[in-house]
């Protein structure tokens, strides 16, 4: 398979149910493995040398910063700042060698909230100065590949090789005008993106009132999150032998990384299948999830099932790190993440 699967996949009957209702099953899991091992914080110690395993409130660019030479190859170049400084982070993209147009997005974060496209010198200072003061934000390279997905690699301590347990690629919604109807009309009468107008409209509130010309294409996100409104296509089809070794290569150079998520960007999903042409955007921890479960086609008893396999994993490796000598977080350094997190995300600009 070479392509994409095209738009206007399914929508599964599970796919907008509210957080709390599909959760709600694997944070009883959760529990029960925790009671199992002794500890509910466990998952935590699957990757002891990030914050919190990289279950919440771990930096991005701290993660990013522990790849080694080989790693780092892969990596779309970045750099950090603080908010509330233009010249800042001017002096960032200099010293990563970036021009516009860059992504700016914060350091503690999750689900793409924040994440902004800037294009020039302008936009730059009205981005930077839309965060909360003294927020730590990371500029990084927008890359302009066409395939964006997502690779969950797991690798028990000890191994050699991980394995790739899911591949997900991440379709931008987008409306085709007909010179009529109104941005806000066509949101709303679409198939899928009238289910959930109310992730659309806020970030086109100065446009609701456009007509798009017949033909006319309307990207409605630039965050590719499922939560944000994206659309996800199960890529495990391209798991490959060639695709495996790359990302064994390159994760065993970030050390005692074993178990997360690597968001990238593809030249061709062809090149992807050979382990070629591809930029990490970010490497995410146990708080990452097998994204493919958001296929359309993807059934419930499918998606609980590869939850269920994917954290039972994470426990299972854990206790392996556990005793090697590595250490959870604990339960109240877990919760102080947690609310740090959600603290500074509820200051957080709309994401794009």
């Amino acid at each position: 398979m070479s392509r994409l699967p095209p738009a206007g996949a399914p929508i599964s009957f599970f796919e907008f149910w509210p957080g709390w209702l599909f959760y709600t099953p694997i944070v009883l899991y959760w529990i029960a493995m925790g009671l199992r091992h002794g500890d509910l914080s466990l998952p935590t110690a699957a990757n002891p040398r990030i914050e919190t395993g990289g279950l919440c409130g771990e930096s991005k660019s701290g993660i990013l910063d522990m790849a080694g030479p080989l790693a780092r190859r892969w990596i779309a170049p970045y750099a950090t700042f603080m908010s509330g400084n233009a010249e800042a982070a001017f002096a960032a993209m200099t010293e990563a060698g970036l021009s516009f147009p860059v992504v700016i997005k914060p350091d503690i974060g999750c689900n793409g909230t924040g994440v902004k496209k800037v294009d020039d010198a302008a936009s730059l200072r009205s981005v930077v100065e839309s965060f909360p003061p003294h927020t730590r934000l990371l500029v990084q390279e927008l890359i302009d590949m066409p395939v964006e997905g997502g690779i969950f690699w797991m690798r028990e301590p000890g191994q050699p090789r991980g394995r790739i347990s899911s591949i997900t690629y991440k379709e931008v919604p987008t409306l085709i005008g007909d010179g009529v109807a109104t941005i806000e009309d066509l949101v709303r009468r679409d198939r899928r993106t009238g289910r959930i107008p109310d992730l659309y409209l806020p970030r086109l509130k100065r446009r609701l009132h456009e007509s798009p010309a017949a033909g006319e294409r309307v990207p409605l996100v630039f965050a590719g999150n499922h939560c944000k409104g994206s659309i996800f296509h199960d890529g495990r089809r391209d798991v490959t032998d060639a695709l495996s070794r790359r990302l064994d290569d390159i994760l065993s150079d970030v050390p005692e990384f074993h178990f997360g998520r690597i968001d990238l960007k593809a030249r061709s999903v062809s090149a992807l299948r050979k382990g070629e042409a591809f930029r990490i955007i970010e490497i995410n921890g146990v708080g990452s999830e097998a994204t493919h479960i958001w296929d359309g086609h993807t059934t419930l008893y499918e998606a609980y099932r590869a939850q269920f396999e994917h954290y039972g994993a994470a426990f299972r490796i854990a206790a392996a790190n556990r005793a090697r000598g590595w250490k959870s977080a604990g339960a109240w350094s877990l919760l102080r993440a947690w609310r740090r997190q959600k603290r500074l995300m509820r200051a957080y600009p709309l994401n794009d």
